[in-house]
C-alpha cells in the first residue's frame, strides 16, 4: 500500500509525541521536509477534531429534539418559566418598548451562529430598531468549552467601550475558529486596545456569565439557542414570559409571536 507523504509526516509526528522510534525512513523524511511544521500539523488536527466532536454533539441534540418532537404531538418538553429578574441588564432597544426577548446564547454553537447571522439582523430591523421590542442577550456556554467562554467574556469586554453587538456579530462570523488573536477583533472594531486587553485578561466578566449559566440551568434551560419572550413590567425590572422556545428558528417562527404579543398590549391600552 502506497501511503502518502502529508500521512508519513503525521505518523512520524505521533511517534515522536508519544516517545516511540519512527522508522529511519519517517526520521529522515521528516527531519529534512517538514520538522519546523509537525507541531503546526497536530494542532490543527487536534482543533479539528475537538469542532468535530462539538458538531457530533449538536447535532445529537437536534436529533434528540426531533425525536421528541415525533414521539409528542406537543412537541418537545419546554422549562415553565413565569417571570425572569432583567434589572440594571443591558439590552438592545428603546426603555418604553413593552415586548421582550431574552436569548440564551453560545458563541461556539452552529445554530446560535445560523440564527445570529441569518434572523437576528431581521428581527433587530423590524422590531429593536422600531422600538417595538428590548432584546436581551445572555450566554449559555458549555462548561468544558474554555474558547467560548472566552468569546462570551471578549464580547462583554467590548460590550465596556459601546461594541458589544458589533463584538458578537464578529464573533459569530468566525464560530468555529479559536479565538487566537483578541487583539486584531479589537482593531477591527477601533476600540482601545490596552482597555480591552485588561479586562479581557483580568477574567473581569467571568462571574457574570457563571452566574448566566447558573440561571438558566436553575430555570431548566440547557441547549442553546434558547428563547423568552414576554412582557416587560413598568419598572422595567422584571419579564413576564408567556413563551420559550428551544432550539434552531426561523424568522416566521420568532416573527408570529412578537406579532401575538404586540397585538395583545394594543388590545390592553384601547381597554383602558
Amino acid at each position: 500500500m502506497r501511503v502518502s507523504n502529508s500521512a508519513k509526516l503525521v505518523l512520524a509526528a505521533f511517534f515522536v509525541t508519544q516517545g516511540l522510534p519512527a522508522t529511519a525512513g519517517e526520521r529522515t523524511e521528516a527531519a529534512s521536509t517538514a520538522a519546523p511544521s509537525i507541531q503546526e500539523q497536530l494542532e490543527e488536527l487536534k482543533d479539528g477534531q475537538r469542532q468535530l466532536r462539538k458538531e457530533l454533539e449538536e447535532i445529537r441534540k437536534l436529533l434528540e429534539v426531533r425525536a421528541a418532537v415525533t414521539n409528542n404531538a406537543a412537541g418537545p418538553e419546554v422549562p415553565k418559566i413565569s417571570s425572569v429578574d432583567v434589572f440594571g441588564e443591558p439590552y438592545a432597544g428603546t426603555n418604553t418598548a413593552r415586548i421582550a426577548i431574552i436569548e440564551y446564547s453560545d458563541f461556539d454553537c452552529s445554530f446560535c451562529s445560523k440564527y445570529a447571522r441569518k434572523v437576528f439582523p431581521r428581527i433587530h430591523e423590524d422590531y429593536v430598531k422600531t422600538g417595538k421590542v428590548r432584546y436581551f442577550f445572555r450566554d449559555l456556554p458549555e462548561l468544558e468549552d474554555t474558547n467560548a467562554w472566552l468569546k462570551a467574556r471578549a464580547a462583554r469586554c467590548a460590550g465596556d467601550q459601546g461594541k458589544f453587538w458589533e463584538m458578537h456579530e464578529l464573533l459569530f462570523a468566525l464560530q468555529g475558529s479559536p479565538l487566537q488573536d483578541p487583539a486584531a477583533l479589537a482593531q477591527k472594531l477601533g476600540l482601545d486596545p490596552d482597555s480591552f486587553a485588561k479586562c479581557l485578561s483580568s477574567g473581569k466578566y467571568q462571574e457574570n456569565i457563571q452566574r448566566s449559566v447558573d440561571g438558566a440551568k436553575g430555570m431548566g434551560i440547557f441547549g442553546t439557542p434558547a428563547f423568552l419572550f414576554g412582557s416587560v413590567t413598568k419598572e422595567g425590572d422584571f419579564v413576564w414570559v408567556k413563551k420559550v422556545l428551544i432550539g434552531a428558528q426561523t424568522y416566521e417562527s420568532v416573527k408570529s409571536i412578537l406579532d401575538e404579543q404586540l397585538t395583545e398590549v394594543e388590545k390592553s391600552k384601547s381597554a383602558l
